[in-house]
């Protein structure tokens, strides 16, 4: 792999220890993965913000890029942390949970990144542009990021992600190159309706048949940004899709790609059944949880009109609502009709609180959150569309 003066500089230790360790990460994952070179990105997004995932471990690794002097070169934004910063009382979270987690935000604080925690970069300040390198770490933003942005980005993990943010540059390989980004098979969708339940159901149905590689779509309509997360969120979770092109609607398959010779894969009825199947485990719950991936502010808005004039009666179950700060503040009146049911939580979600101390049983309307739930949060799924998990409170 060929460095610059520049980049050899940094390895070599020139511009200050958190930088060196930042380039060798870097460096060390080109080589694994047979980069030739590094490229410049323009943004980045960092996973690895929650206590609950990254331990005592992870902030004594935070701490020692602090102490090291470790800048972020390029605008960053935070994936969600463990609890709403005002609110984690009512998210049953113990004050040693919480100073953590604090210091853990402060951590990224002090090395320039974004302290607005969300897994929707993109519903905010970090919009990525057609053609951009970034270094994108959550699995369902890095997908939109490349699939309704155009943008390039690979499956960074954490700390890989992080050293790019600071060094401003990433491993040149994978979805950076544009032979690497082409469809590997066709996705024929039938009778596919319009929800975000929909596009849900079809990312799992999609990432249980495929596994792996870029799928191609044909027959779906124009996508929304709704649907677009839905979609990448239910994909990365079921199987690893970290890219994905529509035929006539994602920017690079606007004009049509050459898909001559690739397999088909049909999914209907019993690809959606079987999808369903899967992550239902449970009839009755202790928690609804909305809003993995967080919520925009049209979800707020719809969810909001949905619940108006209604009222919660069922004591036993509570329901959380999720999203960034940043659409919370845009939403005070969705956020007040919200709130008679319970709380809208912001930077925060079920997947990476610790919930398993309180809950057992959590009802969600995503396939991501169901997929995760029962390995990360140790849960019995129950999942629906929302207008029906809606009637369990009533």
């Amino acid at each position: 792999m060929q460095l610059t003066r520049d980049e050899q500089a940094i390895l070599d230790g020139e511009k200050g220890a958190g930088a060196q360790k930042a380039m060798e990460l870097v460096t060390a994952l080109a080589k694994v993965y047979g980069a030739d070179s590094l490229v410049d990105i323009k943004s980045a997004h960092l996973s690895g913000a929650s206590y609950k995932t990254i331990g005592d471990g992870g902030l004594k690794y935070l701490s020692d890029l602090v102490d090291g002097g470790a800048k972020v070169s390029v605008p960053s934004t935070l994936n969600p942390v463990g609890m709403d910063r005002e609110r984690w009382k009512e998210m049953h979270i113990s004050p040693e949970f919480a100073e953590k987690q604090l210091r853990i935000i402060d951590l990224y604080g002090k090395m320039g990144i974004r302290k607005t925690c969300s897994c929707t970069p993109y519903a905010g300040p970090n919009v990525p542009g057609f053609g951009d390198h970034i270094a994108w770490a959550e699995s369902s933003a890095l997908s939109v990021a490349n699939s309704f942005f155009g943008a390039r980005t690979n499956r960074e993990g954490g700390p890989g992600a992080l050293a790019a943010a600071i060094l401003g540059k990433t491993a040149n390989y994978g979805y950076h190159l544009d032979e690497n980004r082409r469809p590997t098979c066709v996705i024929d969708v039938e009778d596919m309706g319009g929800s975000v339940f929909d596009y849900s159901m079809l990312g799992q149905a999609v990432g249980m048949a495929m596994g792996k590689g870029v799928p191609y779509f044909r027959g779906l309509k124009d996508i929304t940004i709704e649907q677009a997360k839905a979609l990448s969120a239910a994909m990365a979770a079921a199987g690893s899709v970290a890219l994905w092109h529509a035929e006539g609607c994602t920017p690079e398959a606007r004009n049509g790609l050459d898909v001559e010779g690739l397999e088909h894969i049909h999914i209907g009825k019993k690809e959606f059944d079987a999808s369903y199947d899967k992550l239902n485990t449970v009839d009755d719950v202790q928690l609804i949880a909305i809003g993995c991936p967080h919520l925009t502010v049209k979800e707020m808005h719809d969810i909001a009109a949905m619940l108006k004039g209604r009222k919660k009666r069922n004591k036993d179950v509570e329901i959380w609502f999720c999203t960034s700060e940043e659409v919370r503040a845009q939403c005070p009146d969705d956020v007040k009709v919200m709130e008679e049911f319970g709380p809208v939580l912001a930077d925060t979600c079920m997947v990476v609180a610790p919930i398993e101390s309180t809950f057992q049983r959590t009802a969600t309307n995503s396939a991501k959150a169901g997929n995760y739930l029962p390995t990360l949060c140790s849960q019995k799924v129950l999942f629906s569309d929302i207008s029906d998990l809606l009637k369990v409170i009533e």
